[in-house]
């Protein structure tokens, strides 16, 4: 697994260690009407795949407000999901309040399901690690990126790089 630290002390992940050209792993989360998302809700897609700890932190608002304002420069074919443990009604007050129109804000709080499927659960915080996986239009994933300091931000040029050669 990926070494993954908060704060400088190391954590643990669960779940599957995925590798560029595996299948993604299907999920099931909850957009911020609480209707079930998953991964054949964005079929024929590239999709940038952002797993955050939580919105309501400075370097998870910076990131998402980043792949907002890198959205509106990407194909049509691309979108940028937001995958977070915060609740729906968090993350819809909090999408309000930044302006985030171009990111899709998605829960993972029910059961962890995204978190378990890609191998981004913090076993020690029960959140989400700072990772992001690019896949393809036919669930192939293309890129992962697991920030190795969760309160980092991401390397955001390669995440682009990598989804416009998809786009």
């Amino acid at each position: 697994m990926p070494k993954v630290t908060f704060k400088g002390n190391p954590v643990t992940l669960v779940g599957p260690e995925l590798k560029v050209g595996d299948a993604a792993p299907n999920f099931a989360v909850v957009d911020n009407s609480l209707n079930q998302v998953t991964l054949a809700n964005y079929e024929g897609k590239v999709k940038i795949v952002s797993a955050v700890p939580s919105l309501d932190t400075p370097v998870c608002d910076t990131e998402t407000r980043r792949f907002n304002q890198e959205a509106a420069g990407l194909p049509g074919s691309v979108v940028v999901l937001t995958v977070s443990a915060d609740l729906p009604f968090a993350q819809k007050r909090w999408c309000g309040a930044a302006g985030i129109d171009k990111v899709v804000t998605l829960s993972d709080y029910r059961d962890r399901s995204f978190a378990l499927a890609y191998g981004v659960l913090i076993e020690e915080l029960k959140l989400l690690a700072r990772a992001i996986f690019v896949i393809d239009q036919k669930n192939v994933i293309r890129y992962i990126q697991f920030v190795p300091e969760v309160t980092q931000e991401p390397d955001y040029a390669a995440v682009l790089a990598a989804a416009k050669e998809l786009g």
